[in-house]
């Protein structure tokens, strides 16, 4: 499970954005107290979202002060949307700016685009990857050997492969590959065995592709 720090004085907006999350295995604590958010341990947290606008402290000290200490994804979330708060933000430690009002799934892209980032730069160089993913050819390799897919294993695949070792909702596999067009469609999951029978992965004990109960799919690399 993913967690994040949340500081952000309006209530019903954590709430709201931390039910839309948790179905993502993203699990989010908020302080409404700038002061109590700055003791919270923040270095066990993998993520900050931090609004501006805050009782008793402002937003941009919050962002600097944590930046200095710690090395944590900081996420800017703010109705404040003069371009001076957006660039002392970023100039402050943040990595991102998303101003208020916005789509949770626009959240959720942020978050797991600034993840994915750290991910890899923290992967040790001699890591090896079973599968290989050439977008230009859109073509993909196992263990050296390239697979022989339909657009829609090819689609779903590389979805997951470009999320690898995180949970993929059904909702976002859908949304990125254009063969498919309902996530509750049954076509999803022929396509999930359709893959294991081509990975020789065993449903029951798999090694590479896992169902993860009312939450998505995982590969594993």
């Amino acid at each position: 499970m993913t967690n994040i720090l949340m500081i952000e004085d309006d209530p019903e907006f954590s709430v709201f954005l931390g039910e839309y999350l948790e179905k993502y295995n993203i699990k989010i604590t908020n302080y409404e107290d700038p002061y109590l958010g700055l003791s919270a341990g923040i270095s066990s947290y993998d993520l900050l979202i931090l609004d501006l606008t805050l009782p008793g402290m402002d937003g941009l000290d919050v962002c600097k002060e944590i930046s200095s200490k710690y090395d944590i994804p900081i996420i800017i979330s703010s109705a404040r949307a003069d371009i001076t708060d957006k660039i002392m933000g970023l100039q402050t430690g943040a990595d991102y700016y998303l101003p208020k009002p916005y789509d949770p799934k626009e959240m959720y892209a942020v978050i797991q685009s600034l993840l994915r980032r750290i991910n890899k730069n923290n992967k040790p160089e001699e890591e090896k990857s079973n599968f290989i993913l050439n977008k230009i050819k859109q073509e993909i390799t196992f263990k050296n050997d390239e697979l022989i897919l339909t657009q829609a294993e090819y689609e779903v695949l590389s979805s997951l492969i470009e999320n690898k070792n995180a949970i993929v909702s059904r909702e976002q596999i859908v949304n990125q590959c254009s063969s498919l067009s309902d996530s509750y469609s049954k076509s999803l999951d022929v396509i999930i065995g359709r893959l294991r029978s081509k990975l020789n992965d065993n449903s029951k004990n798999p090694k590479y592709l896992f169902s993860i109960r009312n939450l998505g799919y995982k590969l594993v690399q």
